[in-house]
């Protein structure tokens, strides 16, 4: 991406404050002019003055000179501080909406991705957070340098190169070729340093992504003891981004002292030649310093050029990763999909899917999902149960084969709209900074109180939260990992939708709690599409028909007692969820207690 691409990508968002770009356009013109006031004030100075000198005439005779110098030089700076205000307030206040727009707009966009987007190696929270966050500094920082600091300057350079040519041509033509050389090496800094840029960038996000990932993981470190060996890691990494940076300074340093070089042996030439022509009688002594001046002028922004590019160049490599994600269209649902009446009838044809990483999770899945009816998934943990659920639930596509529900394709059907009409329990649900109330309302973001608690009385945790000092109104984050799941149950029974996923509803619940919230689901289930994965016997053998997953394929299927009855995968499975519960003492207990009873 080179810089006009880039503005063009930034277009968009500048353009509804074109009126304040306008403003700063118009001032950085009248700025050019007054930057030039010093210049030409001097040269009337030491010019008047000295044929005042000549003349044998002194302060008597040069009051109005001292009186004119300082109307104009006080006037030029009272309009300065107005003109700069105004210039500095307009590119602030344009790199501050623009920035407003850049953020929402990467968050409304990413907001509308595939899951598959967010589960690329590269696409992970960490350096997704680090390429925002950066993208969106530098590239507000380029609409700040563009209309603070490169607009004045260059202005400014270019009207006091054009009174340089005026005034003697060959000066003029000095100070111009000292910039092209000055440009060049600019230049050929920004080629050095493109690719080491590159990888200051992504040490950057491998960082801020050890980073995240420690805090994450912080439990597990200080379990095992693993301190020094994460520590260990962050150092690596850290030095690689040390020397990379060494790299880059040691790099810059040379080129600045080259172009500070350059810079001044145009100063000396622009003095020797202005002297010289001072001496021939072609010039007044005046003009000296009125060339001095203007060539300051000239050179500001080459003195500026360097941090102005450097800063430039870092947008341009943060704006690729940022426009990259605000530009990843492919993930994006076409507009125009249908949304018909919603029976809950799924039918799997063929379906493969492979993760980003090439994981083969999905392998000839041929099933049929009866609406009205609970469906069982049962498998091993990685045999694809919840991938199956990802892909009802349309976060991700089938690599090949098709999805339909109620005879149409689900790629056909609205996003939307279909999860507005899918409740979806995980094992492990996510609860939002925020209260009670609006963790349990996010089913229904319109529902009132009275609806919100009855919920939570179905979800067996109104009691729980009427004993807590704030109620409905404490802070959802602390709640027990139990309690907070809970809360994601009762989310679902207020959004009421007919069809409803449950991947390990109770997996995170005590036995009298799972017992409970079974008894709610029950009640939910009824006259509704319902799939579950369980390791709960009990809810297995409630559902209408089970599918048995091996490696990603569907390994038997059938209805409870036929399936047990085949001695196979689903015979071993079923084995082993009773042994583990140890059933046979369970039993025992049962039936000594039902002894002790008669007896007595």
């Amino acid at each position: 991406m080179n810089l006009w691409h880039l503005f063009q990508k930034l277009r968009p968002f500048v353009h509804p404050y074109r009126l304040l770009v306008v403003a700063t356009l118009l001032l950085t013109l009248i700025a050019s002019f007054t930057a030039q006031v010093n210049a030409l004030t001097l040269q009337y100075a030491v010019d008047s003055i000295n044929r005042l000198i000549e003349s044998g005439q002194g302060l008597a005779q040069g009051w109005h000179i001292l009186i004119n110098i300082s109307v104009i030089l006080l006037g030029k700076e009272v309009i300065n501080a107005f003109v700069q205000f105004g210039q500095k307030f307009y590119g602030e206040k344009l790199r501050i909406f623009v920035s407003q727009d850049l953020a929402q707009g990467i968050i409304e966009k990413f907001l509308t991705y595939r899951l598959a987007f967010f589960n690329e190696d590269h696409n992970q929270a960490g350096k997704l957070q680090t390429r925002i966050d950066r993208g969106i500094g530098s590239l507000t920082r380029l609409v700040q340098i563009f209309f603070i600091d490169i607009l004045p300057l260059f202005t400014s350079a270019i009207v006091a190169l054009g009174l340089m040519f005026y005034a003697n041509f060959y000066v003029g033509l000095v100070a111009l070729c000292i910039v092209p050389i000055y440009f060049w090496l600019t230049y050929k800094q920004a080629q050095k340093l493109g690719g080491w840029r590159r990888n200051l960038r992504d040490g950057r996000e491998k960082k801020s992504q050890g980073i995240l990932s420690i805090i994450n993981s912080i439990t597990v470190i200080k379990s095992f003891n693993r301190e020094s060996i994460e520590s260990e890691k962050q150092l690596k990494l850290q030095k690689e981004l040390t020397d990379n940076q060494m790299q880059t300074r040691q790099t810059s340093f040379l080129f600045d002292g080259l172009k500070t070089f350059i810079e001044q042996i145009g100063i000396v030439l622009i003095i020797i030649l202005t002297a010289y022509f001072v001496l021939d009688g072609q010039m007044s002594i005046g003009m000296i310093m009125y060339h001095v001046l203007l060539f300051n002028n000239v050179s500001a922004p080459i003195r500026s050029l360097h941090r102005i590019y450097d800063e430039v160049n870092d947008a341009m490599i943060y704006s690729e990763s940022f426009f990259r994600i605000l530009e990843a269209d492919h993930e994006i649902e076409p507009s125009g999909r249908q949304k018909p009446l919603i029976h809950g009838n799924f039918e799997l044809q063929n379906v493969e899917f492979y993760y980003p990483n090439g994981h083969h999770a999905l392998k000839q899945i041929n099933m049929q999902i009866q609406p009205n009816k609970i469906t069982a998934l049962v498998g091993l943990s990685g045999a694809g149960k919840s991938t199956l659920i990802s892909l009802l639930d349309k976060f991700y596509q089938p690599a090949s084969g098709q999805i339909l529900l109620d005879g149409m394709n689900l790629e056909q059907i609205d996003t939307q709209y279909l999860r507005d009409h899918i409740g979806l329990v995980l094992q492990k649900n996510h609860i939002f900074q925020g209260t009670i109330f609006d963790n349990i309302r996010y089913g229904k973001t319109d529902a009132s109180l009275e609806e919100v608690m009855d919920a939570a009385k179905k979800a067996s945790i109104h009691e729980q939260i009427l004993q807590l000092p704030q109620g409905y109104d404490a802070d959802a984050l602390m709640l027990s990992g139990g309690q907070q799941q809970r809360i994601a149950i009762a989310r679902m029974f207020l959004k009421n939708p007919p069809i409803i996923f449950l991947d390990e509803p109770t997996a995170s619940l005590d036995a009298i709690a799972s017992e409970q919230i079974k008894h709610s689901l029950d009640q939910i289930k009824q006259g509704r599409t319902v799939i579950i994965i369980s390791h709960s016997l009990s809810q297995i053998i409630d559902a209408d028909y089970t599918y048995v997953m091996r490696e990603g394929r569907i390994a038997e299927h059938g209805e409870h007692d036929a399936l047990y009855h085949q001695d196979g995968a689903y015979k071993e499975i079923f084995d082993a969820m009773a042994k583990s519960l140890n059933i046979e003492k369970i039993a025992k207990t049962f039936e000594e207690d039902a002894e002790e009873e008669t007896h007595s």
